[in-house]
């Protein structure tokens, strides 16, 4: 029987060069033995002092892949008794079959993966449930920390504590061993007991009142939450006091936050918020160089809410270089359903009105101020709301884009929403009704009425007489062309 003699559990060093000097040595993994002073297999197995294994090499020197050494560290850390073992097996087995550790469907080497496996999760679970608490001491304030690490990764995950904890002095107490990090350097020394850390600190209560605030009863999944926070780890987390009873009512706590009503959002904030959408969303940065372009970008656009409801925005259509451009408020049902301006009743009337002032619709560019329907439900229906003027306002940017573009001798706002979006402020339309208003680019806008208002109005009579005005409005934009 060969046996190596290790320093301590994760001697790695100590264990390679021993394996090396077995295999080289021709020393089956039934003869091979490797022990650490003071353990139960020294012990019990080896009761007679144990000696290295100097027989003469009977093998040429090779080589083991890395992938071998990855897994060799960390299998090294796990705390079951046949860890070495195992290591050699694969050592042995390497000499002959380079490409062994490829093979994770060999009972060996998947045994050695999933120990890897439990020992990178034990170094997960000690960097989420380490909790320090805070002492004095001759230096000043001193963190200190008991903890059980389910394998041995106390080293192994240190120097994410001194990554996170650097300006801190602190220590983490361990059954296998201790970290101490005084600011400038990290040194290790023996496994302590828990008694020797502190057991609370002034700071604790105030965890726990925040642990406990943020508790959400109505995302609770027990199963879930063990699986990541085992109880094995409750013991040592000041909070796992509280979870019991944070469990317990979580039905009734669930039930009271559906039954209340919803809380109004802060004013302020919500006007901050809407303000932020509209002047400084990322559309700010772009220029759109032709109407195709244009039309796909306003499918992500965000300067307001109306997007969250519409089947989609809705740009204008009509010729590049059209001289007459036509805005009417903003998409209704059946433009929001096939992504066109002006298909529905209110663009037929738009339509036979054009047709009668002799106005060629396919030489319009048709669009809205509002790219999204804005509306409420209704059953099945949905019903038409008028913008309100920060969305008209947050969309004039769009409409700019389309002015820019298509670059209309004349733009002929169709109601009172159509004209804030042209002119940039409410205007009566009984009052500048057919009136030739300047814009900044040089151009000519006039107002009329929206079609829509013709379908709404109940007497036939007047509804004729609104109707004549209606085209005469557009005999006078023809005019002008």
């Amino acid at each position: 029987m060969a046996t190596a003699v290790l320093d301590h559990e994760t001697d790695f060093d100590g264990w390679r060069a021993a394996a090396r000097r077995f295999r080289l040595a021709g020393v089956e993994p039934a003869q091979a033995r490797f022990v650490v002073p003071g353990s139960e297999a020294s012990g019990d197995l080896f009761s007679a002092e144990a000696t290295e294994h100097s027989g003469p090499t009977r093998e040429a020197a090779f080589t083991v892949p890395k992938a071998f050494v990855e897994v060799a560290q960390e299998v090294i850390l796990h705390r079951s008794e046949d860890r070495l073992d195992l290591l050699y097996r694969l050592l042995w087995r390497l000499r002959d079959q380079p490409d062994l550790m490829k093979v994770v469907s060999d009972r060996d080497v998947a045994d050695a993966l999933e120990r890897a496996k439990n020992v990178s999760r034990a170094s997960h679970k000690m960097k989420a449930f380490v909790r320090f608490r805070l002492i004095d001491d001759e230096d000043g304030e001193l963190y200190v920390a008991w903890f059980e690490p389910a394998h041995r990764v106390l080293e192994k995950t240190s120097g994410f504590f001194v990554r996170r904890f650097t300006t801190m002095r602190w220590s983490i107490l361990t059954p296998d061993g201790s970290c101490f990090w005084d600011g400038e350097a990290l040194t290790f020394g023996p496994g302590a007991q828990p008694e020797d850390a502190p057991q609370d600190d002034e700071v604790e209560q105030f965890w726990k009142t925040y642990y406990a605030s943020t508790f959400n009863p109505a995302r609770l999944k027990t199963k879930t939450m063990q699986g990541e926070m085992a109880k094995r780890y409750w013991k040592n987390l000041p909070e796992a006091q509280l979870i019991p009873e944070l469990v317990a009512a979580s039905h009734a706590r669930t039930e009271t936050m559906v039954q209340a009503a919803p809380t109004e959002p802060n004013a302020r904030l919500a006007k901050a918020i809407a303000r932020s959408a509209r002047d400084g969303s990322f559309e700010e940065a772009f220029i759109a160089t032709t109407l195709d372009e244009l039309k796909h970008a306003v499918q992500a656009c965000r300067r307001c809410p109306l997007w969250r409801d519409a089947t989609q925005g809705v740009c204008g259509e009509g010729p590049k270089e059209a001289k007459l451009m036509i805005v009417g408020e903003q998409p209704g049902d059946q433009e929001d359903l096939a992504g066109r301006p002006f298909v529905g009743p209110a663009g037929q009337v738009l339509n036979e009105a054009l047709e009668e002032a002799g106005i060629d619709r396919e030489d319009v560019f048709v669009t809205n101020a509002v790219k999204h329907f804005k509306h409420e439900p209704r059953g099945k229906r949905r019903l038409h709301k008028t913008p309100v003027a920060s969305e008209v306002s947050a969309c004039r940017w769009w409409l700019d884009q389309e002015r820019r573009l298509v670059k209309p001798a004349l733009t002929l706002a169709l109601g009172a929403t159509a004209s804030l979006g042209v002119l940039g402020r409410k205007v009566a339309v009984t009052q500048e009704r057919g009136q030739p208003l300047s814009l900044p680019d040089g151009s000519t806008a006039m107002i009329t009425v929206h079609p829509s208002y013709l379908l709404r109005l109940p007497d036939e009579a007047a509804k004729a007489r609104e109707r004549e005005r209606f085209v005469d409005d557009l005999k006078a934009v023809r005019a002008r062309l």
